[in-house]
């Protein structure tokens, strides 16, 4: 038998479960995750996330991301910031300021002394390539909004890539907008060949939205990181939200903060919470 040591954390309800890679033998790729992240029979998790030395010394850690079901994804905001909180509070590191290598490329979380974590995700991509997303016909390849077809209806997305894919649907109403049908649709359309989390969002004014959001190999979410992002960037580009200052995204598990400007980096502020410290043991 195996012994793995673990931490439980979570930022806004998305929750985790935190493996040192560095400090144990761990392959996530033989592990039994979708037993670990059951709810009544596991540890319970929305993704493992998984830190590891990094491949060159330009950066401090490798960053891997694990969903429910035990697909590997590659960026989670959430989990960023408490990627950034474990390694410090594990005293694998002392910086305030991290660089942490992705399987799309360097994030920037910041430690910040109020107890909040801002992560520079990056420069959003709109390209269908990019995203990826298969256009329809005649429809430009970075187009601010795309048509997909959910049975009979057509929705209209905004595709934003934040290191992972997200298409964005601007609807009146959070509450009663259909994220169950919709997400699970368009998760896993024709047109998403890689898959695509789904965000449903409510402009309230210029600098708010409420967000709920479908994520891809998971389902509906409490909190969404990267999907708070992708939504702020498409309201940006779409002229619905106030550009260059923090936009406050209101999700089901509590708030985040998002700042963009056309052609700058997205920055991502919000909490992080240590649950508990585990130990199990697997063949």
């Amino acid at each position: 038998m195996k012994t793995l040591k673990f931490t439980k954390m979570h930022g806004l309800g998305n929750d985790f479960m935190v493996v040192n890679g560095i400090g144990q033998d761990f392959d996530p790729l033989t592990a039994p995750l979708a037993e670990w992240s059951d709810r009544f029979r596991g540890v319970g998790f929305d993704q493992l996330l998984l830190v590891e030395k990094p491949s060159s010394d330009a950066v401090d850690f490798r960053y891997r991301i694990f969903n429910a079901d035990g697909s590997e994804v590659e960026q989670c905001g959430n989990g960023a910031r408490c990627f950034a909180r474990f390694v410090a509070d594990k005293g694998l590191t002392d910086k305030k300021e991290i660089l942490v290598e992705t399987a799309k490329g360097v994030i920037i979380p910041k430690l910040l002394d109020n107890g909040l974590v801002t992560v520079n995700m990056g420069k959003p991509r709109f390209t269908s390539s990019e995203i990826p997303f298969v256009p329809v016909p005649d429809e430009a390849d970075d187009a601010l909004t795309h048509m997909v077809m959910v049975g009979l209806e057509t929705v209209q997305v905004s595709c934003v890539n934040m290191g992972n894919p997200h298409a964005v649907i601007v609807v009146e109403d959070v509450q009663t907008a259909p994220v169950a049908h919709w997400g699970e649709a368009i998760e896993s359309h024709e047109q998403f060949p890689e898959r695509v989390n789904v965000g449903f969002m409510q402009i309230v004014d210029r600098e708010s939205v409420r967000l709920r959001v479908f994520e891809r190999g998971v389902g509906e979410t409490q909190a969404c990181g990267t999907g708070a992002c992708a939504a702020v960037v498409a309201g940006v580009r779409l002229g619905l939200l106030a550009e260059g200052v923090p936009v406050k995204v209101s999700l089901p598990g509590g708030d985040l903060f998002i700042t963009w400007s056309h052609g700058e980096d997205v920055l991502m502020t919000g909490p992080v919470q240590t649950v508990f410290e585990g130990e199990l043991q697997y063949s």
